[in-house]
């Protein structure tokens, strides 16, 4: 349980990070902020896959560059979702979910070892 709650913190550190570094990713609070990491992280256990596997065909096609597109649509998708949290647009949504992943990684593999 403390693993979860140390992931969704981290989660929510790289959230904060994203938002600092693309002025176009912006965050009203920081319990926007955990809200969003909750949901960011929801939606890429329970949604991401299904996606995944029914885009296939297309993934295939593209060598594996159609993940970004879904990745980006996810990360955008959650912020229409989320109140506080907002991406200008799908390639903010792409670019931000890369460095939301970049970051996420990153400070995952200090803290978690």
């Amino acid at each position: 349980m403390a693993r979860i709650l140390v992931v969704w913190l981290i989660n929510t550190v790289a959230l904060a990070a994203v938002a600092y570094l693309m002025p176009s990713v912006t965050i009203a609070s920081a319990g926007a902020a955990l809200v969003a990491a909750l949901v960011l992280g929801l939606v890429n256990a329970l949604i991401r896959p299904l996606l995944v596997l029914l885009t296939l065909p297309v993934t295939v096609l593209t060598l594996g560059l159609f993940i970004f597109v879904i990745n980006g649509l996810l990360f955008w998708a959650v912020a229409a979702l989320v109140p506080g949290f907002d991406v200008a647009g799908f390639w903010s949504g792409v670019i931000g979910a890369i460095v939301f992943s970049l970051i996420s990684w990153l400070l995952s593999a200090l803290v978690l070892k």
